[in-house]
């Protein structure tokens, strides 16, 4: 099942986890550490809804960076900050479905300008992303393949569909979650370690 389709079948749950799941292995762009998005997966293991998700919401913006547009601010920057600035405060309805759907195009375009030889100015391939989450992945770079895996891993185990113990909507669903996004934190904050040498 491709990307696309798996993100149309998600439920509110699982479309929060996934974009959560976005933005958690982007951290490493916001200078973030590994446990500043912590309060939001303990919000969504326990169920949180309304307030309490909003408040929690807050309170890992105000431990990040501000998120206006800081002088020089690369384009794969901006997309990160962009997931977290449009989180919604309330877990309902639409906003979370395109909050989710805005999570996965950013977080595919952000490993897609990480990579080696991609542009500095946005031009990243917007419609080749698009494909992708479609299921055509011929010829895809090392970094948007594993990114896009990972999207996949993610909703296949929240809807139950994952191979391995306690895979759906439950806590343990939710762990096996947090273990993929960990891994690709871990990718990520590599990459951006090699960048920043690099511009050293």
């Amino acid at each position: 099942m491709s990307l696309l389709e798996l993100i149309a079948q998600a439920d509110e749950r699982a479309l929060t986890a996934g974009g959560l799941a976005c933005l958690d292995r982007c951290v490493p762009l916001l200078g973030g550490d590994d446990e500043v998005l912590r309060p939001l997966w303990t919000s969504l293991a326990g169920g949180a809804v309304g307030e309490e998700w909003g408040e929690r919401l807050e309170q890992v913006r105000a431990k990040l960076p501000a998120l206006f547009e800081e002088p020089g601010e690369d384009w794969a920057v901006q997309l990160a900050r962009e997931m977290l600035a449009t989180a919604p405060a309330v877990l309902a309805g639409t906003p979370v479905r395109e909050w989710a759907d805005a999570c996965s195009v950013a977080s595919l375009r952000i490993h897609r300008l990480l990579e080696v030889m991609a542009p500095a100015d946005g031009a990243d391939g917007a419609d080749d992303i698009g494909s992708r989450r479609e299921g055509r992945t011929d010829g895809m770079s090392p970094l948007v393949a594993g990114e896009l895996r990972r999207q996949i891993a993610v909703l296949e185990l929240l809807a139950g569909t994952g191979t391995g113990a306690g895979a759906g909507t439950g806590v343990g669903g939710l762990r096996q979650v947090l273990a993929v996004s960990t891994e690709g934190r871990r990718v990520l904050r590599a990459v951006v370690s090699r960048r920043a040498r690099g511009r050293s």
